[in-house]
């Protein structure tokens, strides 16, 4: 019996489109033998993985605006734009007002990991749900700190960044735990090509005790292309289905704008409904009429 993951991409804002089909999974109760997150990715999966509908929307849309999310304000306090501590404790422990269900998670029989990249190797590494601790969500901050926005995050002795930084869309870790075949969520539009990293002078003397980071945002347009490229020849081979972007809407990283990323996670869910019956047959799974 094949073994069906699921890898979820990072893209800050533009992860909206893949909270809408993650609440479509659970609408149709979609499961995956295995689940990868990648950046606010890893943040999306979870809450799909606790069975969580709507909270991933909410992060996109209800809770953008509230101090300590992002911008200056939460950069000069904490030194990161976007707020980790503020989306990944204050509003996500079991106090606060939007919290995670870690229980249900642990419960929850998907393997699930979150790959965050090394701040000294620069090389990517996978967190297994079973190291995580309830209301102490490090792993996901250390997956989703952008180097230069944000800094490194201390992962039991060890300094990591975003995960995407090394490892965009990181099928190889999953074919290595054992995966068949693999669904893979893009917040990017097929035709997307990725340009170099702009602002080079500036994440090189912020980043600069970190070399293999600053040599990854140098080279991080080749490894996504690459990436990219083996994954639409393995969309040919039978062993990817993607979900990627069917328009081209307002896409942002940084965008805080709840009318633009509902767009994006309200594609997400007709995108979806397009696309089941083939997911469906993909997954090898019973089609039902309604």
């Amino acid at each position: 019996m094949s073994k069906i993951g699921l890898i979820v991409e990072g893209g800050g804002m533009k992860c909206a489109y893949s909270a809408g089909i993650l609440d479509a999974f659970l609408d149709d109760n979609i499961i995956f033998d295995y689940v990868l997150g990648v950046s606010a990715g890893s943040a999306n999966a979870a809450s799909f993985l606790a069975g969580q509908r709507g909270r991933n929307r909410r992060f996109y849309t209800d809770h953008i605006h509230e101090p300590g999310y992002f911008g200056l304000k939460s950069l000069l306090k904490t030194g990161n734009l976007f707020g980790l501590e503020y989306i990944y404790r204050t509003l996500s422990n079991s106090n606060g007002d939007d919290p995670l269900n870690f229980d249900a998670i642990q419960a929850n029989p998907t393997e699930y990991k979150v790959v965050a990249t090394d701040a000294v190797t620069g090389l990517p590494h996978a967190f297994d749900k079973s190291e995580m601790e309830k209301d102490n969500y490090i792993e996901i901050m250390a997956s989703s700190a952008l180097p230069a926005m944000c800094r490194p995050v201390n992962v039991r002795g060890h300094k990591y960044f975003d995960g995407g930084v090394s490892d965009s869309y990181p099928y190889n870790q999953a074919f290595s735990d054992g995966c068949d075949k693999l669904v893979i969520i893009s917040s990017k539009n097929r035709d997307f090509v990725k340009k170099p990293e702009g602002h080079k002078k500036i994440y090189s003397i912020i980043c600069r005790r970190y070399p293999k980071i600053v040599e990854d945002l140098n080279n991080r347009h080749i490894m996504y292309a690459q990436e990219r490229k083996e994954i639409f020849e393995m969309e040919k081979q039978g062993k990817v289905f993607l979900f990627s972007p069917s328009e081209h809407l307002a896409m942002s990283t940084y965008a805080m704008d709840e009318n633009a990323n509902q767009k994006l996670y309200e594609l997400g869910l007709n995108d979806y409904a397009n696309l089941k019956e083939e997911l469906l047959k993909f997954m090898n799974k019973k089609i039902e009429i309604a």
